[in-house]
C-alpha cells in the first residue's frame, strides 16, 4: 500500500527566527488537530535550519527533508552539502531535481540520477521532481519530456531501489503563477508516470510507488486534487510557509 504524503517545501525563506516559530507553530498544531495518521508529513526548510526542525520534529509528529543534496561524495565543492553530512543528521528526505534547480542552476538528468545514487547510498529517500514547462505543454511534448526524465533519472535503479523513490510531478506553468493543473491534467500525469513504471518494475513496484503533485497546491483544491487515484500527496510550495494552510491540506485526504 503506497504511502500518503505531504512534503512542505519552505525554498529560500523564512530568517532563522521565523523558521522556530513556523516549526513549533505546525508542532503545535499538529497537537491540536487530527490527522490521519497514513498521512506522512515531512517539511523541507533550508539548510541551516535542518538541525533546529529535527530537534523540534523529535517531539512531534513531522519528518524532515533537504531541499538539494551534492552529486559527490566528498571533497572541494565549496557550497555544497553531501549525503554523508546528511545521513549523520537523521534527514530521512530529500527533493532532488526540481524545475528551479533545472531551470537555475541546469541541472541534467545526469546529475539528478548521480544525487539520487548518493542518496539511496546514505539510506535517504529522495523526492524526485520531474515536469514540463509551459512551452513544452503547449506543444503537446509534456508526456515525452516527463519520460525522458524519469527514465534518464531513475531507471538505472534496481527494483530494490527504486522502491525508495518518490516522485513528485510538478507542472512548471503551475509553479508560483497562480495557475493550477487541472484535477483531470494531474491524474492524467500520474497515471502515465506509474505506467512508465510499471513498464520498467512491474505493476506491484508501480502501485507501491508515492507520485506527488508539485504544482501550486493550497487547501482549497488540495481535496479535488488528492481525490485522484493516482494523486498521492502534494509537494507544497508557498502554502508550507504557514501552518494552519500546510496541515489543512494534510486534512484534505
Amino acid at each position: 500500500m503506497r504511502k500518503k504524503i505531504v512534503a512542505g517545501n519552505w525554498k529560500m525563506n523564512k530568517t532563522f527566527e521565523e523558521a522556530d516559530e513556523l516549526l513549533n507553530d505546525i508542532s503545535e498544531a499538529l497537537e491540536a488537530e487530527t490527522i490521519d495518521p497514513s498521512v506522512g508529513l515531512i517539511v523541507c526548510p533550508p539548510f541551516p535550519y535542518l538541525e533546529i526542525a529535527s530537534d523540534v520534529s523529535d517531539e512531534s509528529y513531522f519528518q524532515v527533508g533537504a531541499q538539494n543534496v551534492s552529486d559527490q561524495e566528498m571533497g572541494a565543492y565549496t557550497g555544497e552539502v553531501s549525503a554523508t553530512m546528511l545521513q549523520y543528521m537523521d534527514i530521512a528526505y530529500c527533493i532532488v531535481g526540481h524545475s528551479e534547480r533545472r531551470a537555475y542552476y541546469h541541472e541534467t538528468d545526469a546529475i539528478v540520477a548521480a544525487k539520487v545514487n548518493q542518496l539511496l547510498a546514505h539510506e535517504i529517500q529522495p523526492i524526485v521532481c520531474c515536469g514540463e514547462v509551459l512551452e513544452e505543454r503547449e506543444a503537446n511534448r509534456q508526456f515525452e519530456v516527463v519520460k525522458t526524465q524519469i527514465q534518464d533519472g531513475l531507471f538505472h535503479l534496481s527494483a530494490e531501489e527504486f522502491a525508495q523513490v518518490i516522485i513528485a510531478y510538478e507542472p512548471v506553468w503551475a509553479i508560483g503563477t497562480g495557475k493550477t493543473a487541472t484535477p483531470a491534467q494531474a491524474q492524467e500525469m500520474h497515471a502515465f508516470i506509474r505506467s512508465l513504471i510499471a513498464e520498467k518494475y512491474g505493476a506491484q513496484v508501480a502501485d507501491n510507488t508515492s507520485i506527488l503533485y508539485g504544482g501550486s497546491c493550497k487547501p482549497s483544491n488540495a481535496k479535488e486534487l488528492f481525490a485522484n487515484p493516482d494523486v498521492d500527496g502534494g509537494l507544497i510550495g508557498g502554502a508550507s510557509l504557514n501552518a494552519n494552510d500546510f496541515l489543512a491540506i494534510a486534512k484534505a485526504f
